[in-house]
């Protein structure tokens, strides 16, 4: 990949290192709803809450595995919308990308403030809206720094965040074991216990799925990054053959231990299903030490949020899809434009969840809420066709490959399509879906107009003179 930084080059700074994208991929799918939201989904769903996990755990599997074999044939900044864009066509490139910024604007601002509660618990004579700005102001300056500072705070977030869970995953085997001083093994009683594995029917596993789902976006933030690095297919590679070990220990590993020591049904769980772990087992201060990882969780997000969002908006003004100013690079090789704009929406999401959390805030929530979704079904659709056209340019690019294709292609959108039809059978998963898809319908019409401007703009009679001093 082409390292230089000046901004003509138009390249961003391969500035991210092995181990920074390393724990990327690893820190990229433990967010901080594992550590709070989890307690909804069990009380939801009882213990059979880890069927819920699996099958979004495939899910994810499926769909990382053909973002890798696309990402390490062809590493770009912009993954799967500038696939999308190859395969499917501008329209599809469009309307992803900026639906997937969208969705990470919006994230800004949630971890911004939930990041400043628990500043406020700490300082409560400093208001929450001062540490949302700090929180946003710090790591705005971090990414518009360097890649390499990114990249190291993402290190150390992700960092805390894993030895956090494998410590917690540690004493709680040892807990259901009784070798804890004060506990006694527990056995299968908690999980066929309170109602049984399924207490509310085997349609409980697919509503605690919508909520498992969204959890896991994130995971394809490496592939983002990998682009940025001096060794993208490597990393790629290593990334999304690492992606079944993540899940199954950091997710289910740990929800596992959570249902084995608990009654499913217990309040405790349901406010907070780690801190009950850890207070069942007799860590003191357990509630403080949970706040302080996920404190780490959402600066880790927004951090990262940050930096997809940003990077997103470069590839989309790389390719025409957004103003030029975002395809620009400082001198240190940053997208600041794209960085700084992606920063003032965040902003003003922040400023709304202030002022109108149940009205204009809830809307943007919601209307972003099914982008996970899209964003795995454009991946599929993607990979389909990027495959031919791989193995026709050039097959010796194909170093990751995609399980039995294309059958497991298809069974992965069959899925999909399932998780997007079940969401309409559920209160909330409805509301979201169709204000997600309102949210879709006005991206394709501005892909519609921006195509049909860039067509006449290409057949007008002046277009190469224009379009070749332009180029120069």
């Amino acid at each position: 990949m082409n390292t230089d930084t000046t901004p003509p080059s138009g390249q961003l700074q391969a500035g991210l290192k092995n181990r920074h994208l390393s724990m990327i991929a690893i820190g990229g799918v433990i967010g901080a709803g594992l550590f709070v939201g989890s307690g909804a989904g069990i009380a939801a769903t009882g213990p059979g809450i880890l069927l819920s996990y699996a099958l979004a755990g495939v899910l994810v599997v499926m769909v990382m595995r053909m973002l890798g074999e696309m990402a390490a044939a062809d590493p770009q900044s912009g993954s799967f919308s500038a696939y999308a864009d190859r395969a499917l066509g501008k329209w599809a490139g469009f309307t992803i990308g900026w639906l997937y910024w969208f969705f990470w604007v919006v994230v800004l601002a949630v971890e911004a403030t939930a990041g400043a509660k628990i500043l406020n618990n700490w300082i409560p004579g400093v208001p929450q809206w001062a540490f949302a700005l700090i929180v946003m102001a710090v790591l705005t300056a971090t990414n518009l720094f360097s890649v390499a500072s990114y990249g190291e705070f993402e290190f150390w977030f992700a960092g805390i965040k894993v030895v956090a869970i494998a410590a917690f995953i540690v004493i709680g085997v040892l807990a259901v074991l009784g070798v804890l001083p004060g506990t006694h093994a527990v056995g299968a009683a908690n999980l066929t216990g309170n109602g049984g594995f399924l207490p509310h029917g085997v349609g409980a596993v697919f509503t605690g799925m919508l909520t498992v789902v969204f959890a896991f976006m994130g995971s394809e933030i490496v592939t983002l990054a990998a682009g940025e690095s001096a060794d993208p297919e490597k990393a790629v590679s290593k990334a999304t053959n690492s992606v079944i070990w993540r899940i199954g220990i950091f997710y289910l590993g740990s929800i596992a231990i959570v249902v084995t020591l608990l009654p499913w049904n217990s309040a405790s769980v349901k406010g907070s299903p780690y801190v009950a772990v850890l207070e069942h087992v007799g860590i003191p201060g357990a509630a403080q030490v949970m706040n302080v990882i996920v404190l780490t969780a959402v600066l880790s997000c927004l951090n990262s949020g940050l930096y997809t969002a940003s990077r997103m908006a470069f590839s989309l003004g790389q390719r025409g899809d957004a103003p030029r100013a975002f395809a620009k690079v400082s001198g240190r090789g940053v997208p600041r434009t794209a960085i700084l704009v992606s920063v003032v929406f965040g902003f003003v999401a922040v400023f709304f969840n202030y002022t109108s959390p149940d009205t204009v805030f809830q809307f943007l929530l919601n209307s972003s809420g099914a982008v996970a979704l899209f964003v795995w079904l454009v991946i599929c659709f993607s990979q389909l066709r990027m495959r031919k056209i791989i193995e026709r340019e050039s097959p010796e690019r194909l170093t990751v490959r995609m399980w039995l294709y294309p059958y497991l292609t298809w069974a992965t959108i069959g899925l999909i399509g399932f998780v997007v039809a079940y969401m309409f059978t559920d209160h909330d998963g409805r509301i979201q879906m169709i204000l997600s898809l309102v949210a879709a319908a006005v991206v394709l019409t501005a892909a519609a107009i921006v195509s049909r401007r860039r067509t006449r703009t290409a057949t007008a009679p002046d277009a190469t003179p224009a379009l070749a001093t332009e180029a120069a």
